[in-house]
């Protein structure tokens, strides 16, 4: 009987030993990339070809840049005695690209759950701030910003009301380091407005009804406490508890602080607009599907789309195959604000694959210049930031890549990075595997031949 309890107790041991293994993966996993050190003097980039997105390409360039600051660009400027001076003749700069919507930093391995962090319990958590459960040493940023994408809109998710998304610079030792916009937008996703049939519902017509009524009473609701809160602050009502929760909505209530819907169907966006007109809110519209089909009402409200995702399947089963591929030239054409996002199933994974997600559009009529300033420019106009990141002009952050090509082409490679001027090691997972199965290799064919 002993001897049957000591080994219950040791397998109850190893069971646990597992789930402590399971339970920490970023932990023990984590990037061994180095975060660059601040600009200490002037950086010259000259010979290479520069795309400053917001103007005409500079051909034969000097891009010159300090204190993590742009200074000048252009051709035969001045440069200063001490500056470090890189040669890029042949090469190509671009802005940093951006992610508008992603939840990195907050999900490592999808199929194991104590590595994901992107939702807390409850319906309304506008309280809920994305960067500060970002990890910063997540293997998954050194590989997406090895393909050039080096900011990102990490925004929580679950609920009607998930919380407050972050604008992150993919370096950095801590989450307060990669934080440059710490407070970018209320992401709210709005409820279907119709019953949906498909063999992953559950619930009747009827019931799906049902659920949307309550949750539409239960949003108003929301807002007319927070409006009735923000009230009685201003008026400094006596003994008015705070609330975490409604202190968080007072920017949103004011119009400083937009709200980044998540909607796709028609039904779905105009009731969203309608909601945010009436209570004068400054709203971004996030997936967009349907946005082509209510283009005069975006329009007449100025609400800016992003795309969740272009290389994806289409939404409904009448939809042809290329309706995803084509809506961004659709939005252009009819004169929406608009970026591209990497949106997609498999999260903060694939978030290095957005360029491809631009390219896609572009074979299917989005001209390249207007592909590119989607995942660079406009994603900082649309959330506030264009004049930190998303161009090349003097005075703005020097956040930047050097490639040998278009990034929107898959044989491009980046070769240099640099976030707020500081270098970025451009090493990664994906590339320590690489080298260590080119020497497997090589040691089994040096094995293969005979001696001697």
């Amino acid at each position: 009987m002993n001897q049957r309890r000591l080994d219950l107790a040791r397998s109850l041991t190893q069971f646990l030993g597992i789930l402590l293994l399971l339970a920490l993966p970023s932990r023990l996993q984590a990037n061994p990339e180095i975060p660059g050190a601040p600009q200490k003097k002037p950086i010259a980039l000259i010979g290479g070809t520069i795309h400053p997105i917001s103007g005409p390409v500079v051909h034969n360039g000097t891009l010159l840049f300090d204190a993590g600051r742009i200074v000048r660009l252009g051709q035969d400027i001045p440069i200063p005695a001490n500056s470090q001076i890189i040669d890029v003749r042949g090469k190509h700069i671009y802005p940093g690209m951006f992610d508008s919507m992603t939840n990195m930093g907050l999900i490592e391995v999808k199929a194991v759950r104590a590595s994901i962090d992107e939702a807390e319990t409850g319906d309304i958590n506008p309280n809920v701030q994305a960067r500060v459960a970002v990890n910063p040493d997540s293997e998954l940023i050194p590989v997406t910003r090895s393909n050039g994408v080096l900011l990102t809109l990490t925004a929580p998710r679950g609920g009607t009301i998930s919380g407050q998304a972050a604008v992150l610079q993919l370096d950095g030792w801590t989450w307060e380091e990669m934080t440059l916009q710490p407070n970018a937008g209320m992401i709210l996703k709005w409820p279907n407005m119709a019953a949906v049939s498909d063999w992953w519902v559950d619930k009747s017509a009827k019931q799906q009804i049902k659920d949307r009524d309550k949750t539409l009473e239960n949003l108003r609701q929301t807002f007319d406490d927070a409006e009735a809160y923000r009230q009685a602050r201003q008026a400094k009502v006596k003994g008015q508890d705070r609330d975490a929760r409604w202190e968080a909505m007072i920017p949103v209530l004011a119009g400083k602080l937009p709200i980044i819907v998540q909607a796709n169907e028609i039904q779905q966006i105009q009731a969203a607009v309608a909601f945010a007109s009436e209570r004068k809110l400054k709203m971004i519209l996030f997936g967009g599907h349907d946005a082509p089909r209510c283009a005069a009402l975006l329009k007449q409200h100025q609400i800016p789309v992003i795309i969740g995702g272009v290389y994806r399947l289409p939404r409904k089963r009448h939809d042809a195959y290329d309706d995803a591929y084509t809506l961004p030239e659709q939005l252009r054409k009819q004169g929406i604000q608009f970026c591209i996002s990497s949106y997609g199933r498999f999260g903060a994974a694939n978030v290095r694959n957005l360029p491809y997600h631009a390219a896609v559009a572009v074979a299917f009529g989005l001209p390249a210049d207007e592909a590119l300033k989607a995942i660079t420019l406009s994603p900082a106009e649309i959330l506030g930031l264009d004049q930190r990141v998303g161009s090349l002009q003097p005075g703005l952050d020097a956040t930047l890549i050097v490639t040998t090509g278009n990034p929107l082409e898959t044989t491009t490679q980046v070769e240099r990075a640099f976030i707020q001027g500081r270098p970025v090691q451009l090493n990664d997972r994906h590339k320590r595997l690489w080298r260590k199965y080119q020497q497997k290799y090589q040691q089994l064919k040096e094995a293969a031949v005979p001696g001697p």
